[in-house]
């Protein structure tokens, strides 16, 4: 499993330095378009239908990173200046967030 030995915000990105010695750069835009929680992407259920709640529409202060908190030794949890706070981005998660073009 990969983890994050350093995590930064630089500018409008958050920068992630691997244990393998690699790194990825994240627009915190496309991170929180990325947010995993079930109230941004929605619940499935055990059918397979997906639940979404409405959407709020997003401002300014819905990229604006506040603060950075860890999950265990497998994810972070970011609090963005609107007060949304509920996503965790396991590691594995960032790495594909950061890959997806």
């Amino acid at each position: 499993m990969m983890k994050a030995i350093d995590i930064q915000t630089i500018g409008n990105e958050l920068a992630l330095k691997w244990d393998d010695g690699s790194e990825d750069y994240i627009l915190l835009e496309k991170l929180r378009m990325a947010c995993p929680c079930a109230a941004c992407k929605g619940e499935t259920d055990i059918l397979g239908n997906v639940y979404r709640s409405p959407g709020k529409p997003l401002s300014a202060n819905s990229f604006q990173l506040v603060r950075l908190g860890t999950v265990g030794g497998y994810a972070i949890q970011p609090v963005w200046a609107d007060g949304h706070d509920t996503g965790i981005y396991s590691f594995e998660y960032l790495r594909r967030v950061a890959a997806a073009k």
